[in-house]
């Protein structure tokens, strides 16, 4: 499903609506909510909205899991790194224990190892089922979700629910979770704006199957919900 908006603020507005009575839903029926973050520059304007007053007093922080779908394999104090803006925008702004947030990064650790502890984490919080709550994505460029990259190995991982590996075009490792974790969620928001996403857009959501080129087509939740919000600039002619 598809929705189109006229700004970011906007696709804000209603990502920001979603995760609210997401989180209510979740801790009403389940006493917590599990979400997952995504990274970059782009959900920023969101984090701030769900920290503003408004947002965030309808939430029960206490009962909130946060994981986060990606992480660029460098220090959480790294200005690249997903945790960082998270922490800087919304969770250093609400009352969420330290306890409950699981940056995806460890001192001391490979990513390997890493990416083993983190899918017992899920694990531990989730049950054996893996169902997370709320699953926020971004959409790349070239078609790329998480860090699911076009061409790499990690597009056919069927068993871990996080895998970790060297992304060479970058010169870095990445840690991610993988499609088979993604697609048990009850619900996955895709956020999308501006015009450079629009070819991608339309080939994941029109194009011919092809997710080794454009990995967005892997997400297909099992029996969840699936929800592109984009502004018209990157809805280009899909609608």
């Amino acid at each position: 499903m598809i929705q189109i908006f006229n700004t970011i603020e906007e696709i804000n507005t209603k990502a920001a609506t979603l995760f609210v009575v997401s989180a209510q839903k979740a801790i009403q029926e389940k006493g917590k909510f599990t979400a997952v973050l995504t990274g970059g520059s782009s959900p920023a304007g969101l984090y701030k909205l769900l920290a503003s007053p408004d947002y965030k007093s309808k939430i029960d922080w206490s009962k909130v899991y946060i994981f986060w779908g990606d992480e660029r394999w460098v220090p959480l104090d790294d200005d690249r790194s997903n945790a960082k803006m998270s922490f800087d925008t919304l969770l250093s702004h609400v009352p969420i224990p330290q306890e409950n947030i699981f940056p995806m990064y460890k001192e001391g650790v490979s990513p390997g190892a890493y990416a083993v502890t983190y899918e017992q984490s899920v694990k531990d919080i989730t049950g054996p089922d893996g169902k997370l709550d709320l699953i926020l994505l971004g959409l790349g460029d070239d078609g790329h979700t998480a860090s699911l990259f076009p061409g790499e190995a990690v597009l056919h991982e069927q068993t871990k629910w996080v895998d970790a590996y060297r992304l060479e075009s970058q010169n870095m490792h990445r840690i991610t979770l993988t499609a088979p974790l993604i697609n048990k969620a009850e619900q996955i928001i895709v956020v999308a704006f501006g015009e450079k996403k629009a070819p991608a857009l339309k080939e994941v959501l029109h194009g011919d199957y092809n997710p080794t080129t454009y990995p967005m087509q892997l997400i297909k939740p099992v029996t969840g919900e699936l929800l592109f919000l984009v502004d018209k600039s990157a809805a280009g002619t899909t609608n």
